[in-house]
């Protein structure tokens, strides 16, 4: 019964998601954007996630005088994710720590984006990781999910 009723909301949350280019998944969020990014800090340091550092790209752009929509960018990990998936193919490591980048787009819509795991797994080459791989992807749908308000 648990199994089919944690099955039945991935799928719900999965639909509900926008996958955009290759290897992007984006999930709408209820909030805006410093409000998602401040949730999504705060659901990453009760996950027991270190924060590497948060990034106000939209910010930083007007020190130069280039105007950007609201554009935040989370750098996050934890090795116990991140170590196994390494284990199973080192090269994964250019692609960690997690990101997750925080944006609004022209409708004033707020999304919050990611790297989808299963794409890490074909551009590494992956094979023999499936676990590691679904937890991941788990932990960051869930993590997302939260932040946005779903």
């Amino acid at each position: 019964m648990k199994t089919s009723t944690f099955v039945l909301l991935t799928l719900l949350f999965v639909m509900s998601t926008v996958y955009a280019g290759e290897g992007m998944v984006n999930v709408e969020s209820m909030f805006s954007v410093e409000n998602t990014a401040n949730r999504m800090e705060n659901i990453l340091k009760e996950k027991g996630m270190t924060i590497f550092n948060r990034i106000n790209h939209s910010q930083s752009a007007g020190k130069i005088g280039i105007e950007l929509r609201d554009t935040q960018l989370i750098i996050f990990g934890n090795p116990k994710a991140g170590s196994p998936l390494m284990k199973c193919q080192q090269s994964i490591g250019i692609d960690l720590p997690q990101k997750a980048l925080i944006w609004k787009d022209e409708n004033n819509k707020v999304w919050i984006s990611y790297n989808n795991p299963r794409y890490l797994e074909k551009r590494h080459e992956i094979s023999d990781c499936e676990k590691a791989i679904a937890k991941v992807e788990n932990v960051l749908a869930n993590i997302t999910k939260s932040a946005a308000g779903k």
